[in-house]
């Protein structure tokens, strides 16, 4: 702050910028804008039509909660794009993450898998799909999902149209949120301390899950 304050000063009485200078303020404005929230997000619960919350644990592990007062069904929404969100445990301080099999898993950096499109379906469910994969030959997006059970499911298994991908968002409260560092994919694998958390449903040897068509969407922002 001092350094700032001593910039606008030489600024107000007409010195010229020396190359330290303009250093030094470049270094001011970008603490500045690294100290404070821009992000208008949201802290919520988010509600199964199978009957459950989603929940984070501290482990990483992401999975279905009957407790609607657990700590670890709290999500930071943090929007970081148009209809596009980054989903943030509030206890484990982990990031939701997709990668190229469909398997969820938690990340301690944010990173381009860590994007989810936010849509309303036409029964007003919320539906979260993965901004990075999608299938190859029909385009169909990959969304996140709890089966009956409350198991996580590969995004490449879950459909739009059944109940394992609708959820309610449970508003707590809005908050405001410093942008997330986006980091290229390929420093994330060097840098991430936990493994993807393969807690589908799934067996190795299952077969390929029938491709539909895709559906339209009822999308609106905020949501």
């Amino acid at each position: 702050m001092t350094r700032y304050c001593s910039l606008i000063r030489r600024l107000l009485s007409g010195e010229s910028k020396t190359e330290e200078a303009e250093e030094d303020e470049g270094a001011a404005l970008r603490d500045s804008s690294e100290q404070e929230p821009q992000l208008k997000g949201i802290v919520t619960r988010l509600f199964s039509e199978q009957g459950f919350f989603l929940q984070m644990q501290p482990d990483g592990v992401i999975s279905g909660n009957k407790d609607e007062n657990s700590d670890y069904t709290l999500f930071n929404l943090i929007p970081v794009g148009l209809r596009v969100v980054a989903m943030q445990g509030v206890k484990a301080g982990l990031y939701m993450a997709m990668n190229a099999e469909g398997y969820l898993y938690t990340s301690d950096i944010f990173t381009a898998e860590c994007k989810f499109k936010e849509s309303v379906f036409e029964n007003y469910y919320v539906i979260y799909s993965s901004t990075l994969y999608r299938q190859h030959e029909s385009g169909r997006a990959w969304f996140l999902g709890l089966n009956k059970d409350g198991v996580v499911m590969k995004g490449n298994r879950v459909k739009k149209t059944k109940p394992c991908s609708h959820f309610v968002p449970r508003p707590i409260e809005v908050c405001m949120y410093k942008e997330p560092s986006l980091h290229e994919l390929e420093e994330k694998l060097l840098k991430l301390s936990r493994s993807p958390t393969m807690n589908g449903e799934e067996r190795p040897d299952a077969e390929p899950a029938e491709e539909e068509p895709e559906d339209d969407l009822t999308e609106r922002d905020g949501l």
